[in-house]
């Protein structure tokens, strides 16, 4: 006597339920309304975004593909990076950057907080007079001084280096004394007459007490003046172009770019490594920085 198996039952599908079809639509529908609320901001972050993303993808490419219709490699061409480093002397183009940038606002930084300071906290006789001429050398443009100062240099036997740009930094930066002016008026003035009723000097008032509390308009007009330097190129052109062991990296990126401007891969890889320090470094200071921006426009 055999025995028949009865065929295993397959649990069938249960349709959606309706509640769970309109929790759907309710997270479809708010999903929709964020996307038009930030809309601008979206269309915005493309815009910025797409530039970078081409060159990363540009950078990638081996030479035939670069600048075509094909705008996702074929290959991934990590050793352009590598390339680049035989062709050009970018390990002294970056030294050399660094140390423009460095100094420069180290130097800007000794000479500007003490002036903002005193523009800011003393009363003397031609303060505004002083404030004003602050103002006035923001307005002149550079390159109505060039030939002048660059005959200055000259005389001194700088030119051909870096140091006519770094040096004037110890004499402060107009733009840098006016943004830390701003922010220092907004500190009550109840702090540093307690520091000096505790007995603290003016330098020990503004090392002390001012200085921390303004760490972030130090930190923007540091990185205000940082990026100007990395990304300086009329500078070291005008100083420093005959001699190619002193160039910076934008005005050795200029030279590069023309002579292998036919190998578009390597261009946009040596322009991502110049472009990335910059990126990084605001990446990880945005929020002081927009602290210090924010802080400085309130009076």
């Amino acid at each position: 006597m055999t025995t028949t198996a009865s065929p295993s039952r397959v649990p069938a599908r249960t349709p959606p339920t309706a509640g769970t079809a309109t929790a759907a639509s309710v997270r479809w529908r708010q999903a929709l309304l964020w996307i038009a609320h930030h809309s601008l901001a979206i269309a915005l972050s493309i815009m910025f975004l797409g530039p970078l993303v081409f060159i990363t993808l540009t950078a990638l490419m081996d030479d035939d593909q670069a600048l075509t219709s094909q705008l996702w490699p074929r290959t991934w061409n990590w050793d352009n990076f590598a390339e680049i480093f035989e062709k050009a002397p970018l390990l002294t183009w970056i030294g050399n950057t660094i140390m423009y940038s460095g100094l420069a606002t180290v130097f800007m930084l000794l000479s500007s907080v003490p002036v903002a300071y005193a523009l800011a906290r003393f009363r003397f006789r031609g303060r505004k007079l002083a404030f004003l001429l602050v103002i006035t050398m923001m307005m002149l443009p550079p390159q109505v001084v060039a030939v002048p100062v660059y005959l200055i240099w000259a005389r001194l036997q700088l030119t051909g280096t870096l140091w006519p740009l770094i040096i004037p930094m110890l004499l402060g930066d107009a733009f840098s004394i006016f943004l830390l002016r701003q922010f220092l008026i907004t500190i009550p003035r109840e702090y540093s007459d307690a520091a000096k009723v505790d007995g603290c000097g003016e330098v020990r008032t503004l090392v002390r007490v001012i200085l921390p509390m303004a760490r972030p308009a130090i930190a923007a007009v540091a990185l205000f003046n940082f990026f100007y330097c990395w990304n300086d190129y009329y500078g070291p052109l005008l100083y420093a172009r005959t001699d190619l062991d002193h160039w910076t990296l934008s005005l050795g990126l200029a030279a590069f770019r023309s002579v292998h401007r036919v190998q578009w891969n390597l261009t946009m890889a040596a322009t991502l490594l110049v472009i990335a320090p910059v990126i990084i470094v605001f990446f990880f200071a945005q929020r002081v920085f927009i602290e210090g921006v924010k802080l400085t426009g309130v009076k």
